[in-house]
């Protein structure tokens, strides 16, 4: 790992408050549908979220697949379902970005913009958002090192914006039981390495309901700012079924959360 101090991450230590919860200070709950697929059952599932007191309400528009033929999300559609579902709720809201033509409405509309794993070497995009004064979730690439993730975010902190979160979601190992492996050596590493947030994605590492709730716990001992939770109606869910959970599971987890 480089640790020449000239590097922006060493230094800034980002003030990003959502609903006067600040990441790095309070443990922060993200959790939603990983894609959406209508607006009615994304508005039931955030008055759900909102009475059990989760932070952030999270929903996929734009679905980057590695099959083009699969389903790649409701693009904008699902966007303006999300910043609608917003409006009526009041719950802040945060979604993937995979390309500048909407950027406007993101900056406009959207709490918290995240850069998905496949995106985190799309330097050009990186670029754009740091001239923005947006928070930003990075997420780490499944292939990417520490000193990789930890780069890309200095291509939006160089250019000006302070307030990248990271996110941790899982690495391509040799293991093929579970859809990627959750570094939870990440956490202590990057609060040693960096003054950023970072919060784990236990659902994309593990790809399994039944592991999200032991994962969950493990990175907040570990010192995980939070955590993001895919959470959806399991008779409705478009895609990732086996790693999402209901509202009550969710329930219990946030329970557990609690006693942490």
């Amino acid at each position: 790992m480089n640790n020449n101090f000239k590097y922006l991450y060493n230094k800034i230590k980002p003030n990003i408050k959502i609903n006067n919860k600040i990441f790095g200070k309070d443990t922060i709950v993200i959790a939603g549908p990983c894609t959406i697929h209508d607006e009615e059952s994304l508005l039931k599932i955030a008055l759900n979220l909102k009475k059990l007191g989760v932070d952030i309400l999270r929903g996929g528009a734009f679905k980057p697949r590695k099959d083009p033929y699969s389903f790649q999300g409701l693009e904008e559609k699902g966007l303006d379902i999300l910043i609608n579902v917003k409006k009526l709720t009041g719950l802040p809201i945060i979604t993937e970005i995979t390309s500048l033509k909407f950027l406007e409405k993101y900056i406009n509309d959207v709490d918290i913009i995240q850069v998905g794993s496949k995106n985190m070497y799309n330097y050009e995009l990186l670029k754009a958002l740091g001239k923005t004064n947006k928070p930003i979730l990075l997420k780490r690439s499944m292939s990417a090192t520490y000193e990789d993730w930890l780069l890309a975010s200095e291509y939006i902190l160089k250019e000006g914006n302070t307030n990248v979160i990271l996110c941790e979601r899982g690495i391509r190992t040799f293991e093929k039981d579970t859809r990627f492996t959750l570094d939870i050596q990440a956490i202590p590493f990057i609060k040693n390495h960096s003054k950023l947030p970072i919060i784990v994605d236990p659902s994309h590492a593990s790809g399994h309901s039944y592991m999200i709730k032991p994962m969950t716990l493990a990175a907040l001992i570990a010192g995980a700012d939070g955590v993001m939770i895919e959470v959806d109606d399991l008779d409705k869910a478009v895609c990732d079924l086996e790693q999402t959970v209901s509202i009550n599971e969710l329930k219990e987890i946030l329970k557990d959360i609690k006693k942490i």
